[in-house]
């Protein structure tokens, strides 16, 4: 891995080290449709909505999730290669072949 590549997923995993944001990203991934508006987003913490916008901000500068406004209401989604990327960094050579 370049130290460049290496700078760059350390902020995606900083942005992962919260809690909070770890939880909103699982809960915007496991939304049905792939999506939730925010307005879902805000009543399993018990913080204020601007709190859940900063991270819901976070998350976006690290290209976990990507937001579309339609009308009043924003509603996110994962962005499907940042969680492949992330998840391939784990991936042990051979095992899926030893495995089948």
């Amino acid at each position: 891995m370049a130290e460049d590549e290496a700078a760059e997923l350390a902020k995606v995993f900083k942005a992962l080290s919260d809690p909070v944001r770890l939880r909103l990203l699982n809960l915007i991934a496991s939304s049905p449709g792939g999506e939730a508006c925010v307005c879902d987003l805000t009543g399993p913490f018990d913080l204020s909505a601007p709190t859940i916008s900063h991270h819901l901000k976070v998350l976006r500068q690290a290209g976990l999730i990507q937001g579309e406004r339609r009308g009043t209401w924003v509603y996110y989604r994962p962005v499907p290669e940042a969680l492949t990327r992330l998840s391939g960094l784990f991936a042990l050579p051979g095992l899926a072949a030893a495995s089948a």
